[in-house]
């Protein structure tokens, strides 16, 4: 099932103030129905997912496909530029708002070329700074288009009786853009989180102490474990991070909670009151910090076991002999590379007697090696299951990472830009990855590297050690979701679960008020004392005076 509504072209219009163009009323009304007679035929729960696109669409499908074997109805809602995130589907119905989603594949594939342009040719400060202040200015694009978004819909009365009529037991979302939490507040229902990411930056700042003295910002690439000029380094990363919070989030949805909730509603403490946070990391990846009893761990969700490869590409994995089969990817945005880049890496694959597997669009590598098989599209997951894939050279995206750990692949990383460097930082930190600067690279260097993770143990039982530690669990984390999800919708929500503490001010949360309080107390009883000591001296000395 889908709402169908007209398209209309973008434009630049406030999230909170643009008059609402009413879409035509028998549209709307059709819509109505046809949702409220969706919804009810399931003899399970209802649950409404609000997604964001791209990568993180991939691991909430997961969610989904599971929900719907399950036997609860699906509805998912979705703008109509969305790329993977498809109208018709056998596991949900489709709520498809006529506007832009805010993710732009064209920016994010130039923004990459030119970040490592800059960074090749060392044009690092001022060229880099620019080109920070793009990438802000465009997730403030983003966010501002979400708003308009989610005003879209809670203007349009229909459906949002719609909505409230389908009565749905809980919404799933993927906090990284807000409307999902705006919509849940709207709807008074139950929230779940999707989460690696918030608004805010990493999940675990939004809800659990995390001091920055052992804690690592993400960015910093630090660990656990940081000598004073790291705690500097931290300190001044989250400092940053505050920035890009206040420049490119706080503006827009401060604005749409204002409008559409009143002004004493902070739309932070929205995300924070979210009942259940399904969090894409464990403790094999993530240092050890303070946590909250409401954050369920499920790193490695989406990871299967491997199933069998298709014929030709098993064939080309079987002719690899002993030397084993070696596997790129870099993710869904940045496959096509600079052809300076694809060239010396060709080049330096061409050098090994192992067989390369590459996921790679644009032009062929005049470089490549007779050893090496380009594909637009490659069963990632089964790949790294196989006994034969020996390295993983991977962009450092959480789910490539995830899955290189649950199939035990030692990595050998090119990060490009966002939480990358900071994940392949941390398989550094464990001894299961080495790191090549992808603007810089050379054959020579990029060899080097595979060389060393091929042929030094280290790296592969380091791996299969993370391996173990994250296989060995009483429950699949899958499951372990799903119990969570059901469990939120069994019970109406999971406040014993939730801190209040977010709704206290900082003074508050910090005892600031406590100790000045008890310091002014213990001020006051030493002045006390030392008045009545002076009182009592000067007593003495009149009584002296008058036996003188």
């Amino acid at each position: 099932m889908k709402i169908n509504t007209i398209h209309r072209p973008h434009s630049h219009w406030s999230p909170v103030l643009f008059p609402f163009r009413l879409v035509k009323m028998h549209h709307i009304t059709w819509t109505a129905l046809l949702l409220s007679v969706t919804l009810s035929v399931s003899s399970g729960g209802k649950v409404l997912v609000f997604p964001l696109d791209g990568s993180h669409w991939v691991n909430m499908k997961v969610i989904i496909e599971e929900l719907h074997s399950r036997g609860h109805s699906i509805t998912v809602v979705r703008a109509s530029d969305s790329w993977y995130i498809k109208e018709e589907s056998p596991h949900y119905s489709a709520i498809t708002i006529p506007t832009a989603g805010g993710f732009d594949e064209e920016f994010f594939g130039t923004f990459v070329n030119r970040l490592l342009n800059i960074r090749k040719e060392q044009k690092f400060f001022w060229s880099r700074l620019i080109l920070e202040f793009e990438v802000i200015e465009k997730f403030s694009e983003m966010h501002r288009q979400m708003c308009e978004m989610m005003t879209m819909m809670f203007q349009d009365d229909v459906l949002m009786k719609s909505l409230t009529d389908a009565k749905f037991d809980v919404v799933l979302t993927d906090p990284a853009v807000g409307g999902g939490v705006l919509l849940a507040r709207r709807l008074s229902l139950p929230l779940v989180l999707n989460v690696r990411w918030t608004v805010h930056g990493e999940a675990h700042y939004a809800i659990a102490p995390s001091p920055l003295s052992y804690v690592p910002y993400p960015g910093a690439e630090l660990t656990d474990k940081m000598t004073f000029s790291q705690r500097v380094q931290n300190m001044l990363t989250y400092a940053f991070g505050l920035f890009q919070i206040a420049t490119i989030v706080t503006p827009h949805y401060t604005a749409f909670c204002k409008c559409f909730f009143g002004p004493e509603v902070d739309y932070f403490s929205l995300f924070q009151d979210a009942d259940i946070w399904l969090m894409r990391n464990d403790f094999t990846f993530e240092f050890p910090r303070p946590t909250m009893p409401n954050v369920v761990y499920m790193s490695g969700f989406q990871c299967k076991p491997a199933r069998p490869l298709p014929v030709d590409l098993e064939e080309f994995v079987q002719s690899s002999g002993e030397h084993g089969v070696i596997i790129m990817s870099l993710g869904t945005l940045f496959a096509e590379l600079p052809s300076d880049i694809s060239e010396e890496i060709a080049a330096a694959f061409a050098q090994l007697p192992q067989k390369v597997i590459w996921r790679h669009k644009g032009a062929k590598p005049s470089s490549l090696g007779n050893n090496t098989l380009l594909v637009d599209w490659m069963p990632q997951n089964d790949l790294l299951g196989h006994p034969k894939t020996k390295v993983f050279v991977a962009h450092g995206g959480t789910n490539g990472v995830q899955e290189a750990i649950y199939h035990g692949i030692p990595i050998v990383g090119l990060p490009i830009v966002f939480d990358q460097p900071d994940n392949l930082s941390r398989m550094v930190a464990r001894g299961t990855a080495k790191v090549v600067d992808i603007a810089t690279l050379d054959r020579a260097v990029f060899v080097e590297a595979l060389r060393a993770v091929l042929y030094e143990p280290s790296y592969r039982e380091n791996m299969q050690r993370l391996s173990r530690l994250h296989r060995d669990q009483p429950m699949k984390p899958l499951d372990r979701a799903l119990f969570w999800i059901e469990f939120v919708m069994r019970h109406k929500g999971a406040a014993h679960l939730r801190t209040e503490s977010y709704k206290m001010p900082w003074y508050a949360y910090h005892s600031v008020d406590v100790v000045l309080f008890l310091v002014a107390v213990l001020s006051l009883i030493v002045l006390i004392i030392f008045a009545v000591i002076r009182y009592l001296l000067r007593l003495c000395n009149k009584i002296k005076n008058k036996v003188d």
